[in-house]
């Protein structure tokens, strides 16, 4: 995510039509500007001008299970220092990876990725994840459970150009 100085000006009215895109990222217009009692034309003008700015995505988001992705994991990676963000472009380039950020801690880059089934995640690691240069060793977290997920605010959503292989129509609020 691309950090900038400024933060676009959302009034309390944005607020109210993120909040019903967000319910239904596919809901008319029409249908927008009636229950706010405004214009369709200033819904519109509204929208555009948030989707301008980066403030709002309306991208599709699809359920990895449905697409035969039945596991999840997070990914705790060690790089060398001088490798660090080379290898975090190839391994955000990996279509098995759905979130990866650099941080601070115990791990250079965290990735959460789906694979279809464990001979899947064996080969994700081994021919692709271990061969990428400067990748000292990473720690797995397996999924068991998904208690809570709020897509709608959760910024590993938050990207300019999401992976279309992973995707269900929604929009997503970015904070800058």
């Amino acid at each position: 995510m691309e950090q900038q100085s400024h933060k676009a000006a959302v009034d309390e009215l944005d607020l109210r039509i993120i909040e019903a895109l967000q319910q239904d990222g596919r809901r008319p217009f029409t249908k927008i500007a009636a229950d706010l009692g405004i214009s369709e034309a200033s819904v519109r003008q509204r929208v555009g001008h948030l989707i301008n700015t980066q403030t709002i995505q309306i991208v599709a988001v699809t359920n990895p299970v449905k697409m035969g992705y039945t596991l999840a994991n997070m990914i705790g990676i060690r790089v060398s220092g001088d490798q660090l963000l080379e290898a975090a472009d190839i391994i955000a380039a990996f279509d098995e990876v759905i979130y990866l950020v650099v941080c601070a801690g115990h791990f250079d880059l965290l990735a959460e990725i789906v694979c279809r089934d464990n001979d899947h995640f064996l080969q994700f690691l081994t021919e692709k994840l271990y061969k990428v240069p400067g990748v000292r060793d990473a720690e797995t977290f397996m999924y068991l459970r998904v208690y809570k997920q709020n897509d709608a605010a959760f910024l590993s959503q938050a990207r300019l150009s999401p992976s279309p292989a992973f995707h269900t129509r929604r929009v997503l609020v970015t904070e800058e």
